[in-house]
């Protein structure tokens, strides 16, 4: 929700690295939201691939991190413009908005919103997939 809200309300364009980490958000949401209507060993397996995604989530926000500090080089790539003519790929170009991944457009603390990311999904992660060890070797 944060991310939406930096997004439509403060105006600030998310980079393909961002997309990504969103995504990861939504494999999270989806067997965690299932699992609301399940018991049992079902419901233990899909917070368990909640707790997985999440830490892919995590993972995702660390090499983001990564690319804004520069530790490593950005897998972000320029959008496709194949098949254009001159005409159409300086329109394409001109509507494009050049949000880069290298670049931290928000921070807080010092700590930019991949940095939270980061640490909201892996405290997510290891609360959930502890929750979900923690059940699963008391009934075993």
């Amino acid at each position: 929700m944060g991310a939406l809200f930096f997004q439509y309300i403060v105006g600030l364009a998310p980079c393909e690295l961002c997309y990504d980490q969103r995504y990861a958000h939504v494999a999270v949401l989806v067997p965690a939201a299932l699992s609301l209507f399940l018991s049992g060993l079902f419901r233990q397996l899909l917070l368990g691939v909640a707790g997985l995604a999440l830490l892919a989530s995590a993972g995702l926000a660390g090499y983001h991190i990564g690319v804004e500090q520069g530790w490593w080089a950005s897998g972000c790539s320029a959008p496709a413009f194949d098949n254009l003519d001159i005409g159409q790929l300086r329109a394409a170009l001109e509507a494009t908005p050049v949000v880069r991944c290298d670049e931290v457009p928000w921070s807080f603390l010092g700590i930019s919103m991949a940095g939270y990311n980061f640490l909201l999904s892996l405290g997510l992660a290891v609360v959930t997939l502890g929750s979900v060890g923690g059940r699963f070797w008391r009934s075993a």
